[in-house]
């Protein structure tokens, strides 16, 4: 019984403890979504939940990836579905709505913003025309409008499935979605259904169908609906004939000037869509919408506190990258048109080539169900399509822009130990990838030229991307090895460890460029050197251009993924080796040569911190016993690259991996993804604690850190002398405090016991 008090006291003293410390602040409060909404960031700035289906927001034209562009651009309507951060051409923009007020005798109500608010879960503007308020805040599948007239006006709404983002006139134009069908039908004066059925996009996927149900508050009083141009009285249904169709409804200009719109929507069927409003908003209360959707997104991001010292313009970074993270990829578990089984599914892998270094490790560490439920859904794709998805968009796979990637989340998930994973069927999976040819669309899935680097030990020039498919399947060859020897297979762990060395087949080690020596460069498949490379894809005319390690092919003289490095060149590429980074330093003539490499790249601004391929480049000083170095570099990319301010991202957000590379960094951790640990540098928020789903707690405390005391002088974990500069996941996992001691001056700390090799 004594035993039994002591343990319900302690509970309730850890309870309170708990409490005690979020009561502190409210971390939903300091995401603001309009960080990197604008420039080359584009995020998506309207309500979502947590990895959520449904993301309503405005559309100003058909162009931008996430719909959204800033004022004074006007608005075409709301639509429920969109995606955030991505570059290539548009994806979604599906089931589109716009308030309007007057007679029903136009399909275009396009309107200008006169105001806009917009902060986690909630959007409103109000039009400059007609004075109308439009609010939105949203459930995981369905969407909640609030839309407030001028008194004695006319409510009116447009229902437009016609409507996508990224239609262009040309048929079948590259990374353009395009118009299969669609269908409206008046239900009932309360009820509209209907769908939007698209193909193509950025991954050139098969069609997909989103349907809506919409629900309103007040009765229509007189609609028209409308199909390939033409306006029909008094005609409840417009069938799928291949021909855009949509509604015009009126509401009058009696009672409240309030309407209230529920949007579901479904992968499934429209019955399915109504079903989602009556499991998820069965009341007319946006309020409590809203409540629900903040506790949502507290329940996570409140799993990292910051000391209560930290600035309001850290916590916005901070937080807001965190709630970037976990927008996507979307979970439609009980959504999969494709084929009906109870594991998870999930969609909108966007990409995982873009996704793998930062983002998905950042889940792994805060949300780590979530991501076991992810990884089960690629492997329930594996199952029912055959390969592993790299760019999954509308229930399709498509875009693979280097290697197979999911064997890097695969294989990060194996070293953290993740449970309810049968990692069995993934290296099975993984193997597939590595083997079998993908055949004919070689941008699908799987691995583009794989022959010929599995018999010559690289891609050859010629075949699209070589470059950095050569070293992405290095990388992902070693995953395998990494996953093959935990699961005691010997043989293939010898045999991927070895293909794992294969980017050195393209490793040029005489050619000298900027006061560097030894760089990846395009071979031919006879192993000849290729100084002069044909652009173009003339089939008579085969003019040359130089290459060299500085160039960036995809401007205009070649097509964007037929070039021998995707987005980026041989000096970015030329870094990111990830799994043998001591090799790299033998090849560029060792340390102090290697260390003058990476002052080149930074100081001659080589450096992109616009795209993911130099992501782990700034830590690399670690591997020669300088990390401070590494500080230095990841504080300055910081303070000139990332800010609250709407252009405060420096590249596209994809997915959050740029957002989670800065959350990363600002508590001083850095995954090398794939691999069991975290790189240490100085953090920029004085005390982090992170809660972990186990339920214990990780705290990261810098001791007199200041902008003078920026360098670790010496660390403690869990009260021991720490003298590396990486730490382990399981010494995070298993909870504690690792302290930092900051001094003026760089010191021996982390000097001596380099990150761990392959």
């Amino acid at each position: 019984m004594k035993r039994k008090t002591k343990v319900i006291i302690f509970l309730s003293i850890s309870l309170f403890f708990r409490i005690a410390v979020n009561a502190q602040y409210n971390a939903h409060t300091y995401v603001d979504p309009m960080i990197g909404s604008e420039g080359i960031g584009r995020v998506f700035i309207g309500p979502s939940c947590p990895y959520g289906m449904v993301k309503p927001s405005p559309d100003c034209t058909v162009h931008p990836n996430s719909g959204w562009l800033p004022l004074p651009k006007e608005v075409t309507g709301f639509s429920q579905v969109h995606v955030s951060g991505t570059g290539g051409g548009p994806k979604y923009g599906n089931i589109q709505i716009m308030p309007f007020s007057g007679s029903l005798d136009k399909l275009d109500q396009t309107s200008f913003r006169s105001e806009e608010n917009v902060k986690l879960g909630y959007y409103e503007t109000v039009f400059k025309e007609n004075g109308i308020k439009t609010e939105i805040t949203t459930a995981e599948k369905v969407s909640f409008y609030r839309i407030t007239y001028p008194k004695n006006k006319t409510k009116a709404l447009k229902i437009d499935p016609g409507f996508f983002l990224g239609e262009q006139p040309k048929p079948d134009g590259r990374e353009a979605q395009q118009f299969v069908g669609s269908q409206i039908e008046i239900v009932s004066d309360t009820e509209v259904r209907g769908y939007s059925r698209i193909r193509g996009g950025w991954n050139n996927g098969r069609a997909y169908t989103v349907y809506f149900w919409a629900v309103f508050d007040q009765p229509i009083a007189k609609y028209v609906t409308y199909k390939d141009g033409k306006f029909y009285n008094n005609q409840k249904t417009q069938f799928d004939s291949g021909k855009k169709t949509a509604a015009l409804l009126s509401f009058g200009d009696q009672g409240k000037e309030q309407l209230n719109v529920k949007i579901g929507i479904s992968f499934l069927s429209e019955l399915k869509a109504k079903n989602n409003i009556e499991v998820e908003i069965p009341h007319w209360n946006f309020n409590a919408v809203l409540a629900a959707l903040e506790n949502k997104w507290e329940g996570l991001l409140s799993r990292i506190q910051l000391s209560s010292d930290t600035s309001d313009e850290y916590k916005k970074m901070f937080y807001t990258g965190l709630y970037h993270t976990m927008i996507m990829p979307v979970d439609r578990t009980g959504e999969n048109p494709l084929w009906t089984n109870d594991e998870p599914y999930y969609d909108d892998f966007y990409t995982i080539w873009d996704t793998f270094r930062t983002s998905s490790p950042l889940i792994t560490l805060i949300d780590s169900k979530r991501k076991v439920e992810i990884i089960n859904a690629m492997l329930n794709i594996y199952k029912r399509e055959g390969y592993l998805p790299e760019g999954r968009s509308g229930n399709d796979n498509g875009r693979t822009q280097g290697g197979s990637n999911a064997e890097v989340v695969l294989a990060d998930a194996f070293v953290k130990n993740l449970k309810g994973i049968d990692y069995e069927l993934a290296l099975q999976a993984m193997l597939k990838d590595a083997t079998v040819p993908p055949g004919g669309n070689e941008e699908k899935e799987g691995r583009g030229g794989l022959i010929d680097y599995i018999n010559l030990g690289y891609v050859p020039y010629g075949i699209d991307r070589a470059g950095n498919r050569t070293i992405d399947y290095s990388y992902n060859d070693y995953n395998i090895a990494v996953v093959a020897k935990g699961l005691g297979k010997t043989d293939l762990y010898n045999q991927y460890m070895k293909q794992a060395d294969s980017w050195q087949n393209l490793w040029r080690p005489d050619y000298e460029n900027n006061g560097a020596k030894g760089f990846i460069m395009p071979k031919d498949k006879d192993g000849n050197w290729l100084d002069d490379v044909v652009f173009g894809e003339s089939k008579i005319q085969k003019p040359t251009f130089k290459y060299t390690p500085v160039i960036i092919e995809s401007p205009w003289y070649v097509c964007h993924w037929c070039v021998f490095f995707y987005e980026g060149n041989s000096w970015e590429y030329s870094f990111s080796i990830p799994h043998d980074v001591p090799e790299l330093i033998r090849k560029t003539g060792g340390a102090a040569a290697f260390e003058k490499r990476l002052d080149i790249f930074f100081d001659s601004k080589l450096y992109n911190v616009a795209n993911e391929p130099s992501f782990l480049t700034p830590c690399l000083y670690h591997w020669i016993g300088k990390p401070y170095l590494s500080s230095d570099r990841i504080s300055s990319i910081i303070k000139n690259n990332f800010n609250t301010s709407r252009a405060g991202l420096p590249g596209n957000d994809d997915s959050g991996a740029m957002s989670s590379w800065l959350a990363f960094h600002m508590m001083g951790l850095y995954p090398n993804a794939g691999q069991p640990y975290y790189l240490l540098n100085t953090p920029l928020i004085k005390e982090t604690a992170i809660q972990l789903e186990n339920g214990k707690t990780f705290k990261i405390t810098a001791k007199k850190m200041s902008d003078k005391n920026k360098y670790i002088k010496a660390a403690f974990l869990n009260g021991k002398p720490y003298n590396k500069a990486w730490i382990l996941h399981d010494d995070i996992n298993n909870g504690g405090e690792l302290v930092l001691e900051m001094d003026s001056k760089p010191s021996a700390w982390g000097t001596a016991v380099l990150p761990p090799v392959k």
